[in-house]
């Protein structure tokens, strides 16, 4: 039996030596199956995510044309005018939406785009007027203008609003500038200036800008000082009501800006319109009204009154070269010869120019309290003492 059983044992045995390079083999096997698909799922993901990088490319190449192209004017061969409403109380995207069906900006998805990343607001309802082949940033400029309430058929003119002009300035060149209209003359502007229901109206509307100016006693016209210079589109349609808003509103979008500065100088706009008003008409040159400015501040400070000639010449009601000790007596809330302070408000309508000078005024730490201009050349010399500025102006001759 021993000689029978032996040759059964060798076989299990071979068996059992077999059986682990059996499953080592298929171990191996299914590593190397598992390396290849893995090499395959990797070709795979490169390849889709080189698709994908080509596509983000292409597609970012047309997004970058299509925002470039839409951020350009929508033709800047037309130079047609197109009459487009605004209702009250249009979002940003309704006014892209109307703006675009007008064809005067190529995308509203741009444009109202745009517009938010610029922080541009105050867009105003009514009636605006836009030509097809205005950039973007002008059809905004456009859209914070006062609106009108009818429809711009015809512009029959415009009227030109210098800078340090004043009320009455503005009144008496009506009648030149408005020969089409007669219902513009200087007595229904200065009438319009002085009605009472009308300015409140016009503060109402502005509430932030017109504040210390309705709450100010002793103006001749409220709203002096709060037409801005600029250059006003008139139409058929136009009233001089709607031109009044036009000047106020441009002040508006002017000064809105500068609300936090003036607020941090403990001023009131009425004070900074005031200070600008005497700094338009006394300096020319952006540092000498900034130097002007600084002896304003100074002499407030020194409780000194400003003695300005050009609040004189406004009480008086009358331009001079030179004033007489009587013109200097003149009994005028606006007399600043007499009177401490900034007096009941503006002189005259200012420059931007001129508010930023007074609310970035030059050399106050020389503590200059006098100015003189010399009449010939222009040049402005500045003394800290009352005997230094009679000196000077003994050898200017004045």
């Amino acid at each position: 039996m021993n000689s029978e059983q032996t040759p059964k044992k060798n076989d299990a045995a071979k068996k059992d030596t077999q059986a682990p390079v059996d499953a080592a083999d298929q171990a191996s096997q299914r590593e190397q199956n598992r390396h290849q698909e893995t090499r395959v799922a990797s070709k795979i993901v490169v390849w889709i995510v080189s698709i994908l990088a080509v596509l983000a490319v292409v597609i970012g190449i047309l997004g970058y044309r299509y925002v470039h192209e839409s951020l350009q004017p929508y033709n800047t061969a037309d130079e047609r005018t197109v009459a487009v409403k605004i209702p009250i109380g249009s979002s940003n995207k309704e006014i892209a939406a109307q703006l675009e069906k007008h064809k005067i900006i190529r995308s509203a998805t741009v444009f109202n785009y745009y517009v938010k990343t610029h922080n541009y607001a105050d867009f105003t309802a009514g009636w605006h007027s836009f030509k097809p082949s205005m950039s973007l940033d002008q059809v905004v400029a456009q859209l914070q203008k006062e609106g009108l309430a009818a429809e711009p058929k015809d512009r029959i003119g415009r009227i030109l609003v210098k800078e340090g002009v004043t009320v009455e300035d503005i009144a008496n060149s009506l009648p030149s500038q408005t020969k089409k209209n007669k219902k513009w003359d200087k007595a229904s502007f200065l009438k319009l200036m002085k009605d009472d229901d009308f300015v409140k109206a016009v503060g109402k509307k502005y509430p932030e800008l017109l504040k210390s100016a309705l709450a100010a006693k002793n103006t001749r016209y409220p709203l002096e000082g709060y037409l801005a210079p600029a250059t006003y589109d008139i139409y058929k349609d136009t009233s001089l009501k709607d031109f009044v808003v036009m000047m106020v509103h441009k002040s508006q979008q002017e000064l809105a800006p500068l609300y936090k500065q003036i607020a941090a100088k403990n001023l009131t706009v009425q004070q900074t319109l005031t200070l600008a008003s005497l700094v338009e008409r006394e300096g020319v040159k952006t540092e000498d009204r900034q130097k002007i400015a600084g002896v304003f501040f100074n002499r407030l400070d020194a409780d000194m009154p400003l003695q300005s000639d050009i609040s004189v010449m406004y009480a008086l009601n009358e331009h001079k070269t030179h004033l007489t000790n009587k013109d200097t007596s003149v009994d005028s809330p606006y007399n600043l010869y007499i009177n401490k302070g900034y007096g009941p408000g503006p002189f005259n309508n200012p420059s931007l120019n001129a508010v930023h000078a007074v609310l970035s005024p030059k050399d106050r730490d020389q503590g200059y309290l006098y100015f003189q201009a010399d009449l010939k050349t222009g040049k402005i010399y500045y003394s800290q003492t009352y005997e230094q500025h009679t000196s000077t102006t003994q050898d200017l001759g004045q």
